[in-house]
């Protein structure tokens, strides 16, 4: 069974979306729900901790509001998947790992985001599949997994990367990380109205990569590949520049690309 933890700020969204897809859900399920439309919990991270103590089902799932389920058999077929997979430590719906055929960020999702609806990923899958990080917008942890570790409210004390962190250090317990073969819709794009991240983002990646660098030369996220060894200023803005504006001959004598490319 699943013990369902939502934290929202909107109800006419939380209702129009989750909700509306569970009300036909052909399995059995507990669904924990946490008002935080005035704030109370400054970090996601903290506010699901403190749900998931009150979860009872074998696996708990960590959901954003605006997320549909579209199928009645969405949780009875997730639960089958899940239950195959042996070494499980933490499963989403959308995900990033280094390319299978080289350098670089592949993301893995069978799900669908935005207005108009697009698909989130560059790959899709047919079977549960290894990643390094998944995204934080639908994540499924086993309850005797989240009972040993779970989401650091220090480093993600903001509405971001709780989920990346915790992939990160549940692979450092032999534990994998996969996507699992879902299709689910998911409203928000994850970026602000500009289309950018959110400055809060950044904040919580300098945390987040302080904390792992020592583990990881590379981390993939569904936000894209973020290296370790660099100053986060020089990936946000330098880089990308150097890229958009021509200064490709000096993009490879610095050597900076043969450092951006390489693989862990």
């Amino acid at each position: 069974m699943f013990s369902l933890v939502c934290v929202y700020d909107n109800e006419k969204v939380l209702a129009d979306y989750l909700l509306k897809s569970l009300k036909e859900q052909t399995a059995q399920f507990e669904l924990i729900k946490i008002d935080n439309a005035k704030g109370e919990f400054k970090s996601v991270a903290r506010a699901f901790n403190d749900g998931a103590k009150r979860a009872r089902g074998e696996y708990i799932m960590f959901v954003h509001q605006d997320v549909d389920l579209r199928s009645k058999t969405w949780l009875e077929d997730a639960e089958k998947i899940l239950g195959s997979i042996p070494d499980l430590g933490i499963a989403g719906v959308a995900g990033a790992r280094r390319k299978t055929n080289g350098a670089g960020l592949e993301t893995i999702s069978n799900i669908e985001y935005g207005t108009p609806a697009k698909n989130a990923g560059n790959t899709t899958i047919a079977e549960p599949t290894k990643v390094q990080t998944v995204d934080e917008c639908l994540t499924i942890i086993p309850r005797s997994v989240f009972g040993m570790q779970q989401f650091d409210e220090k480093v993600c004390d903001s509405l971001h990367l709780f989920a990346v962190d915790y992939c990160l250090s549940i692979l450092r317990q032999r534990l994998n990380v996969y996507v699992i073969p879902a299709y689910v819709y998911h409203r928000s794009s994850g970026k602000s109205k500009k289309g950018s991240l959110p400055k809060a983002y950044f904040v919580s990646l300098g945390k987040l990569i302080r904390k792992h660098k020592k583990d990881y030369r590379y981390i993939y996220t569904t936000c894209g590949l973020w290296r370790s060894g660099h100053p986060l200023f020089l990936q946000r803005v330098i880089y990308p520049r150097m890229i958009k504006f021509g200064f490709r001959s000096l993009w490879r004598k610095s050597g900076l690309k043969r450092l951006c490319s390489r693989t862990e």
